[in-house]
């Protein structure tokens, strides 16, 4: 394609700007109430919690090849929407739709490709739009507020409900108004922080570019990061954040008033820019310029992220470093001496007695170990099996890494901002979040019309705001495990669909490009 994404990137803000738009432009919104819609869509949680994530597993690397994603993910998205504003329809409705499965069925004549697409695209709406979202944003309310759960799930359920009622309109309207607020405020917020560690803000940057290729080095609590975890920790928090390829944008950017397709492809150039070159950076500098992604905080321990292991590892030991980094890689070397413990740990009033044990939590050695049972400090013995707690219910706490969203808020709380950073970090989350969940509500929309009909329209909303209120009150792993692999579902069939379309982009786009590159 030329390199869309630097040839086109000045005369997509002209057209998201009305530049070339007339009134009677076929079409349910503006170019830029489309664009709103599937920022949207994109910038959530993925902004604030994926990149402290990406971080935390591969280091200052990860930043970089997150901005790869981008940088690529700029044409993915241009010839994704370009082709599916093309084949978009009219539905019974009278609404503009579109999406990936259109041009899969008219341009490719692909029915069962659009079909396994669009069944693709209801399940995402509920693993990637709407449970991650409505989970995050319940526990960032409770975390800074004290607002229980289910209160927060209820509230934001009834008012997401009267929003997509009115379907892509005032969805878009709604979006409109609030991605760009909630997008200054973010990053207004961010800068006075990074201001305020400006000089941490260079070599935070030499790291992400020195470290790229080579993989992030340990330092404080970091255990450190081989170039591939960093490279596939990077480009799937990217990827998860931005959504080029996944099919999503496509969906939004169909309603937009224009008849010339290539236009509203344009306009798309703009998001993974906006989104992960602009405010996925800003976390990440926040993060690295405050010094807190390698320090240890006061946390309860997850046992997912918990491991027993045999011997005594020390942080200022390289080889016990090394072992340990190439074992939480999943890389180890020939010579592997991390063994995970089985067998009886001895407790005495919450603290370890066994030696010859260390327990790794959230990719850092744990320091301050305490265990506790519904009774208090506990005193006994724990059956350990491959590392982890075989037997019992305990709560095991101690000093440890952190990550996504306590990460984040963290590094906000570290500047002169205090306890204002973390309120920051928790209202973006609610807003990022909530809009998140409105854009895929309509994602979700346009393939069960595709598939059912409108009138299977009002079962599915009902169900989705269901979904969403129970996700606020579900367990976070369990939510995240079912986003990561339904991202998958719908990107596979549209990279398939878009690579095989890609020289009718390609001439749509030099036709376009004949017609507009002389004009002022």
């Amino acid at each position: 394609m030329g390199f869309p994404q630097i040839r086109f990137f000045r005369h997509a803000w002209s057209v998201l700007w009305g530049k070339y738009s007339h009134e009677d432009d076929p079409g349910d919104t503006t170019h830029f109430q489309a664009l709103a819609t599937a920022l949207s869509g994109t910038v959530g949680t993925g902004n604030i919690g994926g990149v402290a994530f990406a971080i935390y597993l591969g280091g200052p690397a990860a930043l970089f090849w997150m901005w790869a994603t981008a940088f690529f993910g700029m044409t993915t998205k241009f010839v994704e929407v370009s082709v599916s504003h093309k084949y978009r329809k009219i539905d019974t409705n009278g609404e503009v739709v579109g999406g990936p499965m259109n041009f899969m069925e008219d341009a490719l004549n692909l029915k069962w490709l659009a079909v396994i697409f669009a069944l693709a695209t209801v399940i995402s709406s509920f693993g990637s739009g709407n449970m991650p979202q409505a989970n995050s944003l319940a526990s960032g309310l409770a975390a800074s507020f004290d607002i229980p759960n289910w209160v927060s799930g209820l509230v934001l359920a009834v008012l997401m409900g009267i929003v997509i009622i009115g379907g892509i309109k005032r969805i878009a309207i709604v979006a409109a108004a609030l991605v760009p607020f909630m997008g200054v405020l973010y990053a207004i917020a961010a800068l006075l922080v990074v201001g305020n560690n400006f000089e941490n803000v260079i070599p935070s940057f030499f790291a992400v570019f020195e470290q790229a290729f080579t993989g992030s080095a340990a330092t404080g609590g970091f255990l450190g990061a081989s170039f591939a975890y960093a490279f596939n920790r990077g480009v799937n928090r990217g990827l998860f954040s931005n959504e080029a390829g996944q099919g999503s944008a496509p969906i939004a950017h169909a309603s937009a008033k224009t008849k010339e397709p290539v236009s509203e492809g344009m306009v798309s150039i703009l998001e993974p820019f906006i989104d992960t070159l602009v405010l996925c950076t800003l976390t990440g500098m926040v993060i690295l310029s405050s010094g807190v992604w390698n320090q240890k905080f006061e946390n309860e321990f997850s046992n997912f992220n918990m491991e027993f292991i045999e011997g005594i590892y020390q942080e200022d030991d390289p080889e016990d470093i090394e072992a340990l980094s190439a074992h939480l890689d999943l890389t180890p070397p020939d010579n592997d001496r991390v063994v995970p413990f089985t067998g009886d740990i001895q407790v005495e009033n919450g603290q370890i007695k066994t030696e010859e044990i260390t327990l790794i939590h959230n990719r850092s050695i744990a320091e301050a170990v305490t265990i506790s049972d519904a009774n208090g400090l506990y005193t006994g013995s724990i059956k350990i099996k491959d590392g982890s707690i075989d037997v019992g219910s305990f709560v095991v706490s101690g000093r440890s890494l952190i990550h996504t969203i306590p990460l984040t808020i963290e590094a906000f709380k570290a500047s002169f901002l205090g306890v204002l950073g973390e309120y920051t970090v928790s209202i973006g989350l609610v807003l990022f979040a909530f809009s998140t969940a409105l854009a895929w509500s309509y994602y979700g929309d346009r393939a069960v019309t595709y598939l059912f009909g409108v009138s299977w329209l009002l079962p599915y909303r009902t169900i989705y705001l269901i979904s969403f209120f129970l996700a606020t009150i579900s367990d976070t792993e369990f939510i995240w495990t079912i986003a990561y692999v339904t991202v998958a579902l719908m990107t596979i069939p549209n990279l398939i669909a878009i690579l095989l379309m890609r020289k009718e982009v390609k001439n749509m786009t030099t036709q376009y490009w004949k017609k507009h590159s002389s004009k002022p």
